[in-house]
């Protein structure tokens, strides 16, 4: 009897976890916290940046296609227009370029613009502001789906103008620069117009007027401008694109002039760029 009963004590003392002894809570809460640590690892910048290209990517591909093709063939119809009026020389240049970029700016512009307007004003900013991944990841993957999917649009319209206005082909390749740095640039104004437009309403006009201003200060030669207005050509990011585009049709591009509008296009995008993101974090925290 005496044997059985302190064998069940003993049963009864081993189910006892050692945790609960003295001097054991401090060590077990530690390893608690550390194993939460390692489930939830801080994001980076790169990987939640693509994460975030891809998911736009895939949502601009389904909905904005349509647009697409309408920025393509407004581009074509003005080169067509002007064709009338341009016989060749360096306003065809600037036709031809200023064109080309124009898709980029409806897309990268107007519709980013639209884009985080709605966003703001839907609560979708509250979506994004609960996922592990920085305010800049969010704003630079959105921008860069939406320059990226201006490729087609952008090439199309370039090669036609050149058939259009016998331009050479063979620089075509300085669009593999000039698509990423005026996109870049033209969609970190997109965005700070959409993310800091207090109504939709207001960031569709305010990207309306943006591609507006990218079409008459880029497609028209600027010679012909007066001075005030090409002031006002040179405030607009997308111009140093569309002069490095023209430099290069004539038979001996100074690409030196060329480098140099490429790297104030990519300047002005990585200046609207960190705008963009700060009136982001601006827009998430209200």
């Amino acid at each position: 009897m005496g044997d059985s009963r302190s064998e069940g004590e003993q049963l009864d003392v081993s189910v006892v976890p050692a945790e609960i002894l003295p001097g054991k809570a401090l060590a077990v809460e530690e390893r608690v916290e550390r194993r939460a640590a390692e489930l939830g690892p801080r994001a980076r910048l790169w990987p939640s940046l693509c994460a975030v290209y891809r998911a736009q990517l895939s949502r601009a591909r389904v909905a904005r296609i349509p647009l697409l093709f309408v920025a393509t063939f407004q581009s074509i119809g003005i080169m067509i227009l002007m064709r009338g009026v341009v016989d060749g020389g360096a306003e065809a240049h600037a036709v031809v370029a200023g064109s080309a970029v124009l898709v980029v700016a409806f897309v990268a512009l107007n519709l980013l613009a639209q884009y985080f307007g709605q966003l703001r004003s839907s609560g979708g900013l509250d979506h994004y502001a609960t996922l592990p991944v920085p305010p800049a990841a969010v704003v630079l993957g959105a921008a860069g789906a939406y320059a990226s999917f201006t490729v087609p649009g952008t090439v199309v319209t370039a090669v036609f103008g050149c058939v259009l206005f016998g331009l050479p082909l063979t620089h075509l390749w300085v669009l593999a620069a000039v698509i990423p740095l005026a996109g870049a640039a033209l969609a970190g104004l997109g965005a700070a117009l959409g993310l800091l437009a207090p109504r939709p309403e207001l960031a569709t006009v305010l990207g309306q007027l943006g591609m507006s201003a990218a079409l008459l200060l880029g497609v028209l030669p600027a010679d012909r401008m007066p001075v005030f207005i090409q002031f006002a050509r040179d405030l607009l990011p997308s111009t140093y694109g569309v002069e490095a585009f023209a430099r290069t049709f004539g038979p001996n591009p100074d690409w030196a002039f060329v480098l140099r509008d490429l790297a104030v296009c990519a300047g002005v995008g990585v200046v609207s760029l960190a705008v963009a993101t700060w009136a982001y974090r601006r827009a998430a925290v209200r």
